[in-house]
């Protein structure tokens, strides 16, 4: 794991990014725009993903796209937030308030889990991030990844994020606050399973609620009063009426909030 602060940008390269980047703020393509603009001038990378991470509950992925690969982000993420949240420490070079660049090849993955359902089954190599940790230990990530038929990033692929970096940052942190709904608040993660399966009975979205936050079995008996067998009956209950079979299908169907 390599961990740098941030230089001050090239000018000419950072003008470059944001040209790339500023017509795009707001719009659904996005995504796909910024990770094409990057590899034009800054670096070569074939996926990238945004998402932010608490302390204290899930993370939530706010954008992702791939160019001239299949577009597994969205599955990576879903496996991401199934659990493996919770045992990565590969931010943690970052301190709260502070913003830096991190290099992570597949083989230094937080966990075995990781490295398989995440950079192995994907076929990705290697991930370059800007990460900025916000006072109260929240962060927001814009993570780059190699695929494995691209080898490493290169000197000039660091180089070129290191540059654009704190225009990147700037510019997902505006697209994100004008991308909020105008309409009103997303329906919570409740009133999306009771949307998708009226016949769930209370207790039923209290369990799935919970796992949709990442509780484990025995935290939803302890906060709900009940034994864990009844726990996992609610849940094999709740899982039969919505078609399922495994928790990352219930974060595939319903994105927490």
């Amino acid at each position: 794991m390599n961990h740098w602060t941030l230089p001050r940008p090239e000018p000419a390269t950072a003008q470059a990014a944001l040209a790339t980047l500023v017509g795009h703020l707001g719009d659904p393509g996005f995504a796909q725009a910024a990770l094409a603009g990057l590899n034009e001038g800054a670096l070569c990378a074939r996926s990238w993903s945004v998402y932010q991470c608490w302390p204290d509950r899930p993370p939530v992925l706010h954008c992702s796209a791939s160019q001239g690969v299949a577009d597994t982000t969205r599955d990576c993420f879903v496996a991401y937030q199934d659990g493996l949240y919770r045992h990565d420490r590969s931010f943690d070079p970052v301190a709260a308030g502070a913003t830096g660049l991190l290099r992570m090849h597949a083989d230094d993955a937080p966990s075995s889990a990781h490295r398989d359902r995440i950079y192995r089954r994907h076929g990705m190599l290697e991930r370059l991030s800007v990460v900025r940790r916000a006072d109260d230990g929240a962060l927001l990530a814009v993570n780059l990844y190699r695929h494995q038929h691209q080898g490493r990033f290169g000197e000039g692929d660091l180089a070129g994020l290191a540059a654009v970096a704190p225009v990147l940052l700037a510019a997902v942190q505006r697209h994100l606050a004008l991308a909020v709904p105008v309409a009103g608040p997303a329906p919570s993660a409740r009133q999306q399973l009771q949307q998708r399966c009226a016949a769930l009975t209370d207790r039923e979205l209290d369990v799935c609620e919970r796992l949709l936050r990442g509780w484990s079995h025995d935290g939803i008996a302890a906060d709900l009063g009940l034994s864990v067998a009844t726990v996992k009956t609610y849940r094999a209950r709740a899982f039969a009426r919505l078609g399922l079979h495994f928790r990352s299908e219930l974060f595939a169907a319903i994105r927490a909030h």
